[in-house]
């Protein structure tokens, strides 16, 4: 990762401006009398403490030196930023239900959950001065807006890579078969992401070598469908395959070797580049395609403290946070100034991410929530819920 000093943050003076008035012209603001829970008119005193969840390196304040957006935003705003690191989507969307949380940075099997069951609100985007910068590719998705409003704010996007110790895989992979198939080197030390919504993965390889199962959206399976990717990962997990559930579980297992290959972020991979005592690896976007995440800051529906959430929400669009967090954690940046600013700490990092290559994320298949409607109003078949999706993971996984 790179290192950088003298960061300058979000001017309270913006937030202020967007407060009084100034607009964005894109705000679907609700009409008639009635607003919808935790609709904010007008950004109000901030209250001094804002709690979220977020996922690992989504708040940085300076543990790895030169990343630090949260301590500037606590200095400018009086926000005091508490974070709970979720560990997967299903366990975000547990702690924001609990009530206990303003918000948090949500992947598209969350954030479809919470905006269908009520639990965020919609925001009103007129109060967020940095919000008309962000790319129109990340705006008014199924993943953060319903009914023609959006319910939270972009924060970075990317995808789920094939990651391999080049001194055992020699050859570079061009394909997920690496770890469907396996070999002798690898097997025992193929490394999967240890979440439900893995399944997604088994059924884009599916739709590549099965092409007769007909499966159109890797995360809305029929019966037969859900069953063939379930037999896929059963076949799978008795190659001997290691499940990650934290980045440091998979960064420290591919530093000792007793990880050779498997599903990645960019950020792991810039963690074991920046350290000199590992094994060299290097990461393909596979010829299938892959899934990802557009993650999305959204705010709880009875936030009890939504104007540091507001003031937070802006920040994570700044050309200065936006910049860093996205550098940081090796996905795309939100916006070109977000790109801009990016060029100043890591040359050549949003052509890499494809931040604003819109044809690049075609390929990608954003998270989304697992529907019984097959997320089709008109669909003659019923598909696997997100509660079938999580049994099978249990079952599969053993516990």
């Amino acid at each position: 990762m790179k290192r950088f000093k003298g960061v300058t943050l979000l001017a309270v003076l913006a937030l202020l401006v967007a407060a009084c008035g100034g607009s964005t012209s894109e705000s679907a603001a609700p009409s008639g009398d009635e607003k919808p829970a935790g609709w904010l008119e007008a950004l109000g005193a901030a209250e001094g403490e804002l709690n979220l969840i977020i996922w690992p390196g989504y708040a940085e304040r300076g543990e790895y030196e030169g990343f630090n957006w949260v301590d500037p935003f606590e200095a400018e705003t009086g926000c005091k930023v508490n974070v709970t690191a979720m560990t997967d989507s299903n366990n975000g969307v547990q702690l924001l239900q609990s009530g206990q949380y303003d918000g948090g940075s949500f992947s598209g099997d969350a954030s479809v959950r919470l905006m269908t069951a009520g639990d965020v609100a919609p925001v009103n985007v007129d109060l967020l001065s940095n919000y008309a910068a962000v790319f129109s590719g990340l705006k008014n998705q199924a993943h953060n807006s319903k009914d023609g409003m959006p319910y939270g704010v972009p924060h970075g996007r990317g995808p789920n890579l094939l990651m391999w110790n080049t001194d055992v895989v020699t050859t570079a992979p061009t394909s997920w078969d690496a770890v469907w198939d396996g070999t002798a080197a690898v097997n025992g030390k193929i490394s999967i992401y240890d979440s439900s919504i893995y399944i997604a993965d088994a059924a884009i390889h599916l739709m590549a070598k099965r092409p007769e199962l007909g499966i159109k959206n890797p995360y809305q399976l029929n019966e037969e469908q859900f069953a063939a990717a379930i037999d896929l990962l059963e076949k799978q997990r008795d190659l001997g395959v290691i499940y990650w559930g934290s980045y440091a579980d998979q960064v420290a297992g591919f530093a000792s070797g007793d990880l050779v290959i498997g599903t990645t972020w960019q950020f792991m991979a810039n963690v074991l580049g920046g350290d000199t005592t590992a094994p060299k690896v290097e990461t393909v976007m596979p010829a299938e395609g892959s899934t990802g995440w557009s993650d999305t800051w959204m705010m709880a529906t009875k936030a009890a403290n939504p104007n540091c959430m507001y003031l937070w929400m802006n920040h994570m669009m700044s050309a200065e946070a936006n910049g860093q967090a996205t550098v940081f954690f090796g996905e795309a940046a939100t916006s070109e100034a977000a790109c801009d600013y990016a060029e100043t700490i890591a040359p050549g990092h949003c052509e890499l991410t494809h931040a604003s290559d819109e044809a690049y994320w075609e390929s990608i298949w954003y998270r989304t929530t697992p529907r019984e409607d097959c997320d089709d109003a008109d669909a003659a078949t019923t598909c696997k819920t997100q509660d079938d999706w999580v049994e099978a993971w249990t079952t599969l996984r053993g516990n």
